[in-house]
């Protein structure tokens, strides 16, 4: 653990604010022995920190008073080795930094993880870098200065998540530690920025579930201290007391008392926060981790302590492990990094991204830069910036200029390293003069920017605005309005009403101080597959620039050359997320190609998602292929997945091996499935694939899909009796078990599948549930195990008793599903429906309408257009019609008793054998001769001289074919109503 804390001689530089710190403690604390210990270990971290050999540079998170600091001793000490607090595996990433526009982030991408916990990817880290920065300044001094080096010395990011215990496996958690303040502060800043449009929403979400590093994460550990700050400094957020408490007293100090008071705030919000152990560990690990890294770099170069600079936060840089500083032989053990292969890139920020995930109130980041921008007026001090930095002024800083000596109060001692804490301590804030014109250029400004954005603001607002800062600065004891006081005026004059969709006012004074600006990664820092991206897309004229809608229009036929275009934004469009690639016009199926397209694209405000593509392989292809294979052999993966890959391979790449590899999964999958779950999808997919394969000109269809379809079977044959009874199975499922079973016989048979499988399943079957009864009654009818007219009598049956009338609709169900695997049966279920609508009565028919049309749109919904549209064939169109309207199965009823024919009752043989001398069996007889010989040999009819051996094929209207029909009607009625013929009414 850390070291204890040691008292420090009484003659040391601090001495004297010791003695006064302790005088106050036994002064006005009730327990002054405790107070004693805090304020006196502050003052001693303090001494240690600034006795080290090594320069320490302690720092905040996006700090303009940091920034301005490391500017000043950069230029004053001119150091050979800069070592900064950020993962040391980012370091390659920093040359890229001249090719962007700031604010960008620094990003380490994995996804395919060895070592760590299963489904825990993708993992993401990311460091945002913005020019108010201290850590910027250092690497451009770094990196435009002849000579000097640079070297990150934090954890890596695979130690990152190594080092996160097992109460914080979030990665969306920042990786320095997120507490219970900072989300209230973030909530806050949520809660006044509601109304905005969802572009600016979105922007917040460029760093993703991305895990955040930085340098410097300073707030308070205890909420408590937090609310007792925030009311006696009268302000609403962490962000605007430190502002106002820290970053604008530190703005103009000297080196010694910036170092000084920033350690002194490093150290106290390092003892006064909760005892969480493996936070203190977590942070204490990392401190010993970058002293081992400094160590041996001098070791191993002989740099001189002297010549170096350690940028770090002011967090660390009260530390008190064993390892500290450059003297110090205490052993630290690094452990290896796991198999897990990171890639690394840029990707664009923005002020609100970075708000968002280190929990800081919406519009701090850009208040700092707006203040980073004035300290500069002021100072006269020229920044650090990389040559060719795009967004920005030319660097000077090959040309440096001696910073002007930052003002002091006269309290301090005028000695290097002599004690400047005393005098910053005790002397009174100084409270900065009213600047009437900042103050009145910001009240017509944003007058004018509300106007633009649908507010009635004028003149007599700017003046409001204007006098309602100065008296709120005045009520909260500041002479200068700040940004915040501006914003609340701003508020109170101008937004009367809130309207939705509409920028708030607060959103307003934000973009006025300096907006939301959005980095942008140039083409030169993107990885291959972003870079091709842009190289293909080129010729339909899209600028990668602009981070607006872009409309690209593809005619087709008369442009082939935009073929490969249309096929990228297909592929991007499978890949990236909905809103960065969207068709207005054209669509992708399998085996069609539109002929014009119409897209919107706004790749260039969504470039996070192409680079982090490119993390994933070189080309859009490769990705897509590696995507398709991984979701095929995915653990949890089933055959429907597998197919849905074989369909996109189709789709997108046209690569008949990977086609093949993934149908053979496939095969692999169905086989292997203990549940008939993914019945539907599979059903619906292989469909469209045969469909596909049968219109595409191949001789026969693949391999794997022959394999697809008699495995399928099989499997599907020996679900199919445990299906029936199964109540975890569900109707759908068995419905579509029989879709592919009768609907596949054909191409099964071919195969060389039995049929006698199917029939033996549904005779094994006996379900108990009504829907699944119903549909069992309907395989029966397809296989010829149950005729019609038996079916007909079972349904009359069922209304007909008082008992089974309350469940029908559950029966009619379970037809609706079969009208998937037993489409013949359609207008059957039409004329049950009707029958139930005409024979029951009211006081039954009433309450059951309600269940019947529940169950329908559940359980039948895609089935439904199917009974309507064979409803709209069977019924007369108009109203009148329907009085002399006779149903089909009405008019067919007398003839089916003794003729066999559907629709019962006692015609005799006569009428029967009329019947069919006026249909299609003469031609049917006289077209296959043969065919009635066989079937009369099959039903043991004598053969005579017109039965027999036929030399030549009897004429339709011969007389021996009549005397044949009359002599044997049931013949010709079983064959009629075999090839689905059914009688004409009468």
């Amino acid at each position: 653990m850390s070291e204890p804390v040691t008292g420090a001689p009484s003659d040391s530089r601090f001495g004297a604010l010791r003695e006064q710190l302790a005088d106050a403690a036994t002064a006005f604390a009730d327990s002054p022995d405790a107070l004693t210990d805090i304020l006196a270990g502050l003052v001693d971290d303090v001494d240690h920190a600034l006795g080290e050999e090594l320069e320490i540079f302690p720092v905040c998170h996006h700090s303009p008073s940091s920034a301005l600091a490391m500017v000043r001793r950069l230029r004053d000490k001119q150091p050979k080795v800069i070592y900064v607090e950020l993962c040391e595996d980012l370091q390659p990433l920093l040359i890229e930094l001249r090719n962007c526009e700031l604010p960008v982030a620094l990003q380490a991408f994995a996804s395919d993880l060895d070592g760590f916990p299963a489904g825990a990817g993708p993992l993401s880290v990311i460091a945002p870098i913005t020019e108010a920065s201290a850590e910027y300044q250092a690497i451009a001094y770094a990196l435009e200065t002849p000579g000097v080096e640079l070297l990150l010395v934090d954890r890596s990011t695979d130690h990152v998540f190594q080092w996160q215990s097992d109460d914080r496996t979030d990665p969306a958690a920042p990786a320095d530690g997120d507490d219970e303040p900072a989300r209230q502060d973030q909530q806050q800043g949520q809660s006044q920025q509601q109304g905005q449009a969802t572009g600016e929403d979105d922007e917040k979400a460029l760093h993703g579930d991305a895990v955040g590093v930085g340098i410097g994460d300073l707030r308070p550990g205890f909420a408590e201290l937090e609310a007792y700050l925030l009311h006696h400094g009268k302000v609403r957020h962490w962000s605007e007391w430190w502002d106002q408490y820290v970053e604008q007293p530190l703005i103009g100090a000297d080196h010694d008392t910036y170092r000084q008071v920033m350690v002194m705030i490093g150290s106290l919000f390092r003892r006064l926060r909760p005892s969480d152990a493996a936070r203190l560990d977590r942070d204490e690990d990392r401190e010993r981790y970058m002293w081992t890294r400094i160590r041996d770099h001098l070791a191993a170069y002989g740099a001189d302590p002297a010549d170096c600079l350690y940028v770090c936060g002011a967090f660390h840089a009260a530390s008190r492990v064993e390892q500290f500083g450059v003297r110090s032989t205490a052993p630290f053990e690094i452990t290896a990094p796991t198999g897990t292969k990171w890639r690394y890139g840029l990707i664009p920020s923005s002020h609100s991204a970075i708000e968002a995930q280190f929990g800081l109130a919406g519009g701090t980041v850009s208040i700092a830069a707006s203040t980073w921008r004035k300290a500069l007026t002021g100072s006269k001090v020229t920044p650090y910036r990389l040559a060719g930095q795009q967004g920005g002024r030319k660097s000077s800083a090959r040309k440096p200029k001696k910073a002007a000596p930052p003002a002091t109060d006269g309290t301090a001692a005028d000695a290097t390293g002599d004690d400047r804490l005393s005098g910053f301590l005790a002397a009174p804030g100084r409270p900065g003069e009213l600047d009437e014109a900042e103050l009145r250029g910001w009240s017509v400004d944003i007058v004018r920017l509300a106007r633009r954005n649908g507010y009635l603001a004028s003149t007599a607002d700017a003046i409001a605005i204007f006098e309602t800062a100065v008296l709120l600065a005045g009520m909260r004891n500041r002479r200068r309005p700040t940004p915040y006081d501006f914003a609340d005026a701003a508020v109170t004059c101008i937004e009367k009403d809130v309207v939705p969709g509409r920028r708030d006012v607060r959103r307003l004074c934000e973009i006025m101080f300096g907006g939301d600006r959005i980095g942008r990664v140039g083409y030169d820092a993107m990885p291959p597959l972003a870079r091709d991206v842009y190289d293909r897309l080129a010729p339909i004229g899209l600028d990668p620039k602009r981070r607006t809608v872009q409309r690209a229009l593809l005619d087709l036929h008369g442009q082939p050359e935009l073929r490969p275009c249309s096929d990228l934004l297909w592929m991007l469009r499978r890949l990236l997320p909905p809103e960065v690639v969207r068709p207005i016009m054209g669509e992708r199926r399998l085996g069609e190609k539109s002929v014009q397209e119409s897209w919107d694209v706004a790749i260039g405000r969504h470039q996070r998602s192409i680079i982090e593509l490119g993390y994933e392989g070189v080309t859009i292809e490769q990705v897509l292929e590696q995507r398709l294979r991984r979701a095929a052999w995915d653990p949890q993966a089933t055959a429907a997945h597998a197919l849905g890959a074989v369909e996109e391979s189709l789709l997108f790449l046209q690569n008949r091996r990977l086609t093949d590899e993934l149908g053979a999964r496939a095969v692999q999958l169905l086989a292997a499935e203990r549940t008939a779950d993914g019945a539907p999808e599979v059903l619906q997919r292989i469909r469209q694939l045969l469909a596909y394969y049968r219109t595409s000109g191949e001789p026969e269809l693949p391999a794997w899909c022959q394999d697809f379809v008699s495995t399928g079977y099989a499997h599907y044959c020996t679900l199919l009796p445990t299906a029936f009874v199964d109540d975890e199975t569900g109707l759908r499922q068995v419905a579509a078990m029989l879709g592919f079973l009768m609907t596949m016989e054909s191409v099964a048979m071919a195969l060389g599948c039995d049929r006698t499988q199917l029939e033996l399943a549904v005779r094994q079957s006996h379900p108990e549930a009504p829907a699944k009864i119903a549909l069992h009654w309907a395989a029966q009818s397809q296989l010829g195990q149950l005729p019609l007219a038996e079916l007909r009598e079972r349904c009359a049956d069922l209304l007909a008793s008082p008992l089974t009338v309350g469940t029908f609709p559950h029966y009619l169900s379970g037809f609706v599903q079969a009208l998937e695997p037993v489409p013949t049966l359609t207008p059957f279920v039409v004329e049950v429906l009707s029958a139930a609508f005409g024979q029951l009565p009211d006081p039954v028919l009433l309450p059951w309408l309600p269940m019947l049309i529940t169950t329908l749109r559940e359980q039948a919904g895609e089935l439904v257009p199917i009974l309507v549209r064979e409803a709209g064939r069977t019924f007369p169109a108009s109203l009148p019609a329907l009085d002399s309207w006779t149903p089909p199965w009405a008019a067919a009823a007398p003839t089916a008793t003794q003729t066999g024919m559907p629709g019962g009752g006692t015609a005799p043989a006569a009428e029967a054998a009329r019947y069919a001398m006026s249909g299609p069996a003469p031609e049917l007889l006289a077209e296959f001769p043969l065919a009635a010989v066989a079937v009369a040999d099959l039903l043991d009819c004598a053969a005579d001289p017109v039965g027999g051996a036929v030399a030549a094929p009897p004429a339709a209207g011969d007389p021996a074919v009549a005397d044949l029909l009359v002599r044997f009607p049931a013949s010709a009625s079983g064959i009629a109503a075999h090839v689905g013929l059914v009688p004409a009414a009468g």
